[in-house]
C-alpha cells in the first residue's frame, strides 16, 4: 500500500516547514485528518471554531512563515473565511484545505447536506473563496492530485497569499504512484531584477536624494513580503538615515518629535509602506509628486518595472550620499520620555502604568501581538528588544483576531524557543475567547494581558453611541473565573484579576519566575475613560473621514 493522498498533502506541508496545522472536525474532512496525522510528520491543533482556527494559522505563518486550517465543506469553510480575508489582506501564506463532498455528488444535480440546496451550491464556498485566495484547486481525481497540490503550495509561498485546497471526502485515503516519488523540495525561483531597469533605478534615486536636504526613510509591512528588512536597515546606515529608534510615522498621531522630523523633510523614501486610511488617519495627502521615491506600490512620476525590493536598497546603499540631517533634527529636538511616576497606594491600575510593566516582559524571544483597539496605540510606545517581534492586523483590523493569533504564534514559538506577550481589549476577546482553552490543551505560555475597560473603546472614540442601548457597551465577565473554568483542572494555568499598579508588578514578576511555563492571564481592571491620545486624536479623525459627505458626480475626490 502506497502513500495516501492525505499523507501526500501532509508530506508537502512539512517540507515547506509547516509542522502543525489548525482545524475543526467535520464529516468531510474526518478520514482527510486521519490520513495528515498517521505519520506524525505534521500534528493537528484542534480549535473550538473554525474562525479561531483560521486566526491561528494567520498567528502560526507571522512565526513560522506558513500556516494550515483545516474545515470541513461550506459550514467549516464559510466560517473561517473572515480569517482567510484577513491573512490575505496582511500577506499571510496560509493553506487553507477543506473536505469536500464525495466524487460522485460534487458535480451531480444531488442536494447534499452542508450546501443551501441551490442550484450551483455544491460550488458556493469555491466561489466565496476565489475572492480571498490567490490559487484555487478541486481535487476530485488522484491522477491530478500531486500537480493541484504543488500549484496551490507554490502559489502560496511565490505571492505570499492564502490559497485554497478541496480534497474529496472519498479520496483522501487512497493512494497513487505519483505519492510515492522521491519529494521534490518547493524550490521557487528567485526574483531577480532586470539588471539595465535596476541600475537605472538606482542611479534616478540615488541623483534625487542627493539633491535634497533633508531626506527620510519609511519602512512598512510590505518589506516582510520582499524579505528585505535587512537590506532597508543596511541601506538606512549607509545614508544615515534615521530609523526604528525614532519610532512610528503614523501621521498625526506619531510618536513626539517624529512626524516633525518626516513632515519637514524635503525627500522620501518609503519601502514597503501602506498608505490606507488608517495609517494616513484618515484620507490625508501624501507627498507631493516628485518628493518621494516608493518602493512597492502608489507610484509618483518615473517608473521603474522588473526590480525587487531588496536588490534595489542594497544596490542604493552602495550608491547614496550619506546625510544625516534628519538625524540631527532628531536629536536637537528629543527630550528623553519622562519615567512614569509610580501610582499612590492603593490607588487604582492607569493604563501608562500598564504598559510601563508590560515593556518588563519584552526581551529578544518575545512575540508581541496587539488586538485593534487601544493596544496597538500604546504597544507601538512600547521599546522593543532587537529580535522582538511585532505584530497586529493593520490593514484588515478584525476585533477578536488575536485570541487566535496568539494561540497560533504560541504553537510557533513552542518550537523556536518564543513566547508570546499579548495585549487584548475585553470587547475584542470576547468575539473568541473560547480558544483560551486550547491554549492550555496543547500546554502553550504566552502572557494575556487583557483590558477590562468595559466596552469597544476604540469604537466610542470613533462613534460614541446613544446613551440608552448603546451597542459600544458590553455586558461585564469575570475573566479570571472564566479563564479557571476553561482549565477545568487540567493544564497550566496562573491568571489573577489586578486592580492596582502594586498588584501588577507582583504578578509580572510570577509571570517571568514560577508560572514561565503557564499560560498567564492578566486582568487589569481600567477605567472606561482612560485611553491613550493617539486614539482620541485618531478616533477623531477617522469620524471625521467616514462622515464626508457625498461628492458631487463633477467634484474633486477629497
Amino acid at each position: 500500500m502506497g502513500r495516501s493522498l492525505g499523507q501526500h498533502l501532509a508530506d508537502r506541508l512539512s517540507q515547506i516547514g509547516c509542522k502543525r496545522f489548525f482545524g475543526v472536525p467535520g464529516d468531510y474532512n474526518l478520514t482527510l485528518l486521519d490520513e495528515l496525522v498517521k505519520d506524525g510528520s505534521i500534528e493537528g491543533r484542534w480549535t473550538c471554531n473554525e474562525l479561531n482556527a483560521g486566526y491561528a494559522a494567520d498567528g502560526y505563518a507571522r512565526v513560522a512563515g506558513v500556516g494550515a486550517v483545516v474545515t470541513t465543506y461550506t459550514v467549516g469553510g464559510l466560517s473561517v473565511i473572515n480569517a482567510v480575508a484577513g491573512a490575505y489582506a496582511e500577506n499571510l501564506p496560509v493553506i487553507c484545505i477543506t473536505g469536500a463532498p464525495n466524487t460522485n455528488d460534487l458535480y451531480s444535480h444531488r442536494i447534499v447536506h452542508h450546501t443551501i440546496a441551490a442550484k450551483g451550491s455544491m460550488e458556493q464556498e469555491l466561489h466565496c473563496m476565489r475572492q480571498v485566495t490567490c490559487a484555487q484547486v478541486i481535487i476530485s481525481e488522484l491522477s491530478e492530485a500531486h500537480e493541484q497540490i504543488d500549484h496551490a503550495i507554490s502559489s502560496a509561498l511565490h505571492a505570499s497569499k492564502p490559497v485554497y485546497i478541496a480534497v474529496c471526502c472519498n479520496l483522501s485515503s487512497l493512494s497513487h504512484p505519483s505519492f510515492d516519488r522521491p519529494p521534490v523540495p518547493y524550490s521557487l525561483a528567485l526574483k531577480r531584477s532586470n539588471p539595465e531597469s535596476l541600475a537605472q533605478a538606482v542611479r534616478c534615486a540615488a541623483e534625487f536624494l542627493a539633491s535634497k536636504q533633508k531626506p527620510v526613510a519609511v519602512g512598512g509591512s510590505l518589506m516582510r513580503v520582499a524579505k528585505a528588512a535587512d537590506a532597508f536597515i543596511a541601506f538606512a546606515e549607509a545614508a544615515q538615515y534615521p530609523i526604528a529608534y525614532m519610532g512610528t510615522y503614523w501621521g498625526s498621531i506619531s510618536q513626539p518629535f517624529v512626524s516633525e522630523v518626516v513632515e519637514s523633510a524635503d525627500a522620501y523614501l518609503f519601502a514597503g509602506a501602506t498608505f490606507n486610511d488608517y495609517a494616513t488617519t484618515g484620507p490625508q495627502p501624501q507627498p507631493q509628486p516628485g518628493q518621494d521615491v516608493v518602493i512597492a506600490g502608489g507610484l509618483n512620476g518615473m517608473v521603474f518595472g522588473c526590480v525587487c525590493m531588496g536588490d534595489f536598497l542594497r544596490e542604493l546603499a552602495k550608491a547614496v550620499q550619506p546625510n544625516d540631517t534628519a538625524a540631527q533634527i532628531y536629536e536637537r529636538l528629543y527630550t528623553p520620555p519622562h519615567e512614569v511616576p509610580p501610582s499612590a497606594e492603593g490607588s487604582p491600575l492607569r493604563t501608562k502604568h500598564l504598559f510601563a510593566h508590560v515593556q518588563d516582559l519584552l526581551d529578544a524571544q518575545t512575540v508581541l501581538l496587539a488586538e485593534t483597539g487601544d493596544s496597538i496605540f500604546n504597544c507601538q510606545k512600547l521599546r522593543l528588544p532587537r529580535g522582538c517581534a511585532y505584530e497586529w492586523s493593520q490593514q484588515y483590523g478584525s476585533i477578536g483576531w488575536s485570541v487566535g493569533a496568539t494561540l497560533g504564534a504560541a504553537v510557533a514559538g513552542k518550537e523556536v524557543g518564543k513566547r508570546v506577550v499579548a495585549c487584548i481589549g475585553d470587547g475584542s476577546f470576547q468575539v473568541t475567547a473560547q480558544d483560551l482553552s486550547t491554549m492550555m490543551r496543547y500546554e502553550t505560555n504566552p502572557v494575556i494581558v487583557l483590558i477590562n475597560n468595559g466596552g469597544y473603546t476604540i469604537e466610542i472614540e470613533i462613534h460614541d453611541g446613544p446613551k440608552q442601548n448603546n451597542y459600544n457597551h458590553i455586558k461585564n465577565w469575570d475573566y479570571v473565573a472564566f479563564a479557571q473554568a476553561l482549565r477545568n483542572g487540567e493544564g497550566k494555568l496562573f491568571a489573577q484579576k489586578i486592580t492596582t499598579e502594586a498588584e501588577l508588578v507582583e504578578a509580572i514578576e510570577k509571570v517571568k519566575g514560577e508560572a514561565a511555563d503557564c499560560l498567564c492571564f492578566l486582568e487589569c481592571i481600567i477605567d472606561r475613560d482612560d485611553c491613550s491620545s493617539e486614539l482620541l486624536e485618531w478616533g477623531a479623525r477617522v469620524a471625521a473621514a467616514n462622515s464626508r459627505p457625498p461628492r458631487n458626480d463633477d467634484g474633486p475626490v477629497l
